[in-house]
């Protein structure tokens, strides 16, 4: 039975699921899945921690057990290559995440994958440009998804801060 817990962040409230053996969800607005346990979790408590330490820039790399769910072989390969090789602060090309990744997807496809990462944050999607700027982004209170991906990348110190 799966775990929920949410966090307030600077960038909006987050829901973080976890089935107790891997972090399998996190996302802005996201409700507590029906049958979610009311017990302790410890992975859930670590993951909030984690998070917490992350959003107060005490955090550069995540140590959580994750569980991407059902996914295409490719969809795997890309979200696997941009978990394990994209590092805090270090954003990469949606071209580049797509030649690390080992598959034929292009491009456009790879941003069609990170608007579709069911562990942003954690499997950081926000890392993740456009050749000629930031390119998209889901994540974040309705509308300002790039401006939340703007911030985390300040946060990481890939971006300078913005002036307004």
């Amino acid at each position: 039975m799966p775990t929920f817990g949410t966090l307030a962040t600077p960038v909006g409230v987050i829901g973080v699921v976890s089935d107790r053996t891997a972090i399998t969800r996190l996302g802005w607005r996201a409700p507590a899945p029906e049958d979610a346990d009311p017990s302790p979790d410890p992975l859930l408590d670590e993951a909030l921690a984690q998070l917490r330490a992350y959003f107060a820039g005490e955090l550069t790399v995540f140590d959580l057990p994750i569980d991407l769910g059902v996914q295409t072989a490719a969809t795997r390969a890309v979200l696997t290559a941009l978990h394990e090789t994209v590092a805090y602060g270090k954003p990469v090309s949606y071209g580049e995440l797509a030649a690390r990744s080992g598959t034929d997807v292009p491009p456009r496809g790879i941003g069609s994958i990170m608007g579709a990462n069911p562990i942003p944050i954690i499997v950081p999607c926000h890392r993740v440009v456009a050749g000629d700027g930031l390119g998209g982004y889901s994540g974040g209170a309705p509308g300002q998804g790039l401006a939340t991906k703007r911030w985390l990348l300040e946060l990481e110190g890939a971006l300078p801060a913005s002036l307004f």
